[in-house]
C-alpha cells in the first residue's frame, strides 16, 4: 500500500477518480428493448424449486425494503451560481432521522443550494432548509415541516461491529430513479476517504466502509443497511473511471454519523479535534534509515503546524530528506506509537483514534520515539481550522 501524507487527514492518490454520488438532472431517457419474434415453448422440463436459503434471503430483503424505504427520500436542489458552480440543479438521497422533520444527507448534496425540496416514497413533496452542515465529515441535516407527514425515522446500528463479508443493502435514488434498492457485501473496513479541501490542509473521513453494493450518482446521502434493516452507514462516493459503479463504493460509518448529526441539529456545526500534524506511516525502509528496528511501526511526524496543539506540546518534526519507494519523505522526527492507551501502528490509526475518541479541549498522552527513546507528551487537542 502506498504511504499516505496527512495534515490530520490523508490525500488518497488513486489511478481512478473518487466521485460523490450526486447527479445533475439530464435529458437521458431509458429505452425498453422487446423481442418481436414469438417462439413457442416446447420444453417439458420440471419447474425449478427454490432452495430454502435463497427463499430466506429474498424474504429478508423484501422485509428490509418494506420497512426502510418509507424513511428514504429524494432530495432535489437548485444551486446558486458561483465561480466554481454554474448553477442549475442536482439530485441526491437522504433519510428521516427523527419525528421532528430532521433529514440526514451528505454535505456535497446540498452544498451551494439556494432551494431544496424533499420527495417521500409516497410522492409527497415538501420544501426543506439546511439546519447544519459539516464539510469535513461530508454530512448535513436538512429540515422539513413535520406537520401532516407520517415520518418514519431509521434505526441506527453500531458500525464498529461491521465485518467484511456481511450483507450490505443500499436504498437511494441512483440517476434520480426513486426508491431503488441494491444488494451486495461489505468488501473492506477501515478505509479513509478524502472529504474536503481547504486552505489549511486536506482532511479525510476514517473508518469508511467499502462495499461492492452498486451505488451510482444520486445515491449520495442514502442509507447503507445491515441484514436487520438498521443503518450502518451513509452512501457517499464511488471509485470509478467511468462515472458509474465499478464495484467499489464507500459509506460514512454510523459511528461518525451518531457523533456529528446531533451536533448539527443542536448547533448547526461540528467541532473536530485537531493535533496540527503532518504524518506518514513508518515503514521498514524509513525505520532502517532512522536506525530503528525494521519491525517498528507508528506514525512519523513530518510536519508540525506552527502554534498548533502539538507545537505547543513540544512534538518534533524531522529535517532530513529521504527517498522511499520514489517518494521524498522528511525523516528524523518523532514517531507516535500510542494515543492514550491505544497502539498506533500507522498514521491511519492515529486519525481514527482522534476522530472517534478525541474532543476539543481534551488532554491526551502521546507516547513517542525520539532518537530511539520513548517519551510521553501531553497534548491538549485544539479546534480544527475551519473549512
Amino acid at each position: 500500500m502506498k504511504r499516505k501524507m496527512w495534515i490530520f487527514i490523508s490525500i488518497i492518490s488513486l489511478a481512478i477518480s473518487l466521485v460523490g454520488c450526486t447527479i445533475k438532472p439530464t435529458s437521458t431517457s431509458l429505452t425498453t428493448v422487446t423481442n418481436s419474434t414469438t417462439v413457442k415453448a416446447t420444453s417439458t422440463l420440471p419447474p425449478v424449486s427454490v432452495p430454502a436459503a435463497v427463499s430466506g434471503i429474498e424474504t429478508t430483503l423484501e422485509s428490509i425494503y418494506n420497512r426502510v424505504n418509507p424513511s428514504v427520500v429524494l432530495i432535489q436542489v437548485t444551486l446558486t451560481p458561483s465561480i466554481t458552480n454554474p448553477g442549475g440543479g442536482a439530485l441526491g438521497s437522504g433519510f428521516v432521522w427523527d419525528n421532528k422533520g430532521d433529514i440526514v444527507t451528505n454535505n456535497h448534496v446540498i452544498d451551494g443550494a439556494s432551494s431544496i425540496t424533499v420527495t417521500f416514497y409516497d410522492g409527497t413533496t415538501v420544501d426543506a432548509n439546511v439546519v447544519g452542515a459539516d464539510a469535513d465529515s461530508d454530512l448535513a441535516v436538512i429540515k422539513v415541516n413535520p406537520s401532516g407527514l407520517q415520518l418514519q425515522p431509521v434505526t441506527v446500528a453500531d458500525s464498529t461491529e461491521v465485518h467484511v463479508g456481511q450483507l450490505a443493502v443500499a436504498i437511494g435514488n441512483p440517476y434520480g430513479l426513486e426508491n431503488t434498492m441494491t444488494v451486495g457485501f461489505v468488501s473492506a473496513i477501515g478505509r479513509l476517504v478524502s472529504a474536503n479541501q481547504n486552505p489549511t490542509g486536506s482532511y479525510s473521513i476514517p473508518d469508511i466502509i467499502q462495499i461492492d453494493t452498486p451505488i451510482n450518482p444520486g445515491n449520495s446521502g442514502g442509507v447503507l443497511l445491515d441484514d436487520t434493516g438498521s443503518v450502518i452507514g451513509v452512501t457517499q462516493s464511488i471509485a470509478t473511471s467511468s462515472g458509474s459503479s465499478s464495484g467499489v463504493g464507500f459509506a460514512i460509518p454510523s459511528v461518525i454519523i451518531q457523533q456529528v448529526v446531533p451536533s448539527l441539529i443542536d448547533t448547526g456545526h461540528y467541532d473536530h479535534p485537531y493535533l496540527g500534524l503532518t504524518l506518514t506511516s513508518l515503514d521498514p525502509n524509513i525505520a532502517n534509515a532512522m536506525n530503528l528496528p525494521s519491525g517498528q511501526r507508528g506514525a512519523l511526524v513530518v510536519g508540525v503546524a506552527p502554534g498548533g496543539p502539538s507545537d505547543k506540546a513540544g512534538i518534533k518534526a524531522g529535517s532530513t530528506s529521504f527517498t522511499d519507494n520514489g517518494q521524498q519523505v522528511t525523516i528524523g522526527g518523532d514517531v507516535i506509537i500510542t494515543y492514550g492507551d491505544q497502539t498506533v501502528k500507522s498514521s491511519d490509526d492515529l486519525i481514527t483514534y482522534l476522530t472517534n475518541s478525541g474532543s476539543v479541549g481534551q488532554s491526551v498522552t502521546l507516547t513517542v520515539l525520539r532518537s530511539g527513546k520513548q517519551i510521553q507528551v501531553q497534548v491538549t487537542l485544539g479546534l480544527r481550522p475551519s473549512s
